[in-house]
């Protein structure tokens, strides 16, 4: 799978811009400020409908517009398929596969994928666990697109039965309507222990299974480690006593949330549930293992983050089509060995993105067509 051609209307800095592309390598190069990582996240956004850059929809159309548009051309087994989406922020935003219209944007999803390596992702290992479950749940949306469903339930779910708890809770201290929200509370208990257990059952077998991947990659990227130095770990909110099918873990949800009721209405928000859970990043041997949050050195974490990203990769690879590689701005923050591996591990992959305001940051092995942005243009480098 790879991008043939990439066409922006109004997205961030861009006016217009229509984008041939190749299978392979292809670098953007040029300084910081001039639109090259905006070339990336427009693709990114295509893949995941949302940006690895910022929170909300508003940002990426161009100041003074009202809608953006992203378009490409995908090329998978020989065949192309145009797929476009057009952002409207504060409104349902809309999308199409060859001109025509999908009953919800959402529908987009999986078509294209993509993995991306950003500056941004040592959020993965320093930053707050919402950060992880993000990144798990996006995972599992690129595999399982109608995940992307069951996600979008679970917090809808969370924000009215949050709401109902805090009504309720203000009821325990003498409003009229204590009854009431109590009775309700009860239905939402079970929506959410229904949805929350099926992404629990998914975030659970999506650890198992990338967790090898991760200490494969690590090994590569991180300089005298072994495979068995990395690990992650999935912990929920509560005790599962081993139940890992999403029966016996909608059994126990609900459990949970009883025993948990009184801490619930006392707090006005919900203390059980995936929106809880952490995943937990080790390093050290099987004696001595250490979070790396707090404990790791900035090498360390970066080659942490790399192998998250390098795992997703090869898992999505292993499952069928090669996912578009995006390098964004990475190579500046890794010293000359770590290029070089880094370089080696993707250099095979069927199209890799590459940014980066120095092009002798950039490997040989991922030269491939280089490009030139500057002033809103992106031309050939000659």
């Amino acid at each position: 799978m790879y991008v043939s051609r990439l066409s922006l209307h109004d997205f961030r800095s861009y006016l217009d811009l229509d984008l041939e592309l190749a299978a392979g390598a292809s670098a953007f190069l040029g300084r910081n400020g001039q639109g090259k990582t905006n070339l990336v996240e427009a693709l990114d956004y295509l893949s995941r409908l949302s940006s690895h850059r910022v929170a909300t929809d508003a940002p990426l159309v161009r100041a003074g517009t009202e809608q953006a548009v992203v378009r490409a051309a995908v090329v998978r087994d020989g065949r192309t398929a145009t797929l476009e989406v057009e952002i409207n922020p504060g409104r349902a935003n809309r999308a199409r596969v060859n001109k025509a219209p999908l009953p919800r944007a959402r529908e987009l999803l999986g078509l294209v994928r993509t993995v991306v390596f950003s500056p941004e992702d040592l959020t993965l290992v320093k930053g707050d666990p919402g950060d992880r479950r993000r990144f798990l749940d996006d995972l599992l949306v690129l595999r399982t697109p109608r995940l992307a469903g069951v996600r979008a339930d679970y917090d809808r779910v969370l924000r009215q039965r949050n709401s109902l708890l805090k009504t309720a809770g203000l009821a325990r201290r003498g409003s009229s309507s204590a009854e009431a929200a109590l009775s309700t509370l009860g239905v939402w208990d079970a929506h959410l222990a229904r949805t929350g257990a099926e992404l629990l059952a998914e975030r659970l077998a999506l650890v198992h299974q990338l967790r090898p991947y991760v200490g494969k990659a690590y090994e590569a990227v991180a300089r005298g480690a072994t495979r068995e130095d990395a690990d992650l770990t999935y912990r929920p909110s509560f005790e599962l006593s081993g139940a890992s099918e999403r029966a016996s873990l909608t059994e126990a949800l609900l459990a949970e949330l009883e025993r948990r009721r009184g801490d619930e209405l006392d707090r006005g928000v919900s203390l059980v549930g995936p929106h809880r859970d952490e995943l937990a990043l080790t390093l050290g041997d099987a004696d001595l293992r250490l979070p790396v949050k707090g404990y790791a050195s900035h090498g360390e974490s970066w080659s942490f983050a790399l192998a998250l990203r390098l795992a997703s990769y090869d898992l999505l690879r292993a499952e069928g089509d090669d996912p578009i590689l995006i390098l964004d701005d990475v190579f500046a923050e890794l010293d000359s060995e770590r290029r070089e591996q880094l370089a080696e591990l993707v250099a095979g992959a069927e199209q890799v993105l590459v940014t980066a305001a120095v092009a002798a940051d950039v490997p040989a092995r991922l030269a491939g067509t280089r490009y030139v942005v500057a002033g809103g243009e992106v031309t050939h480098e000659r």
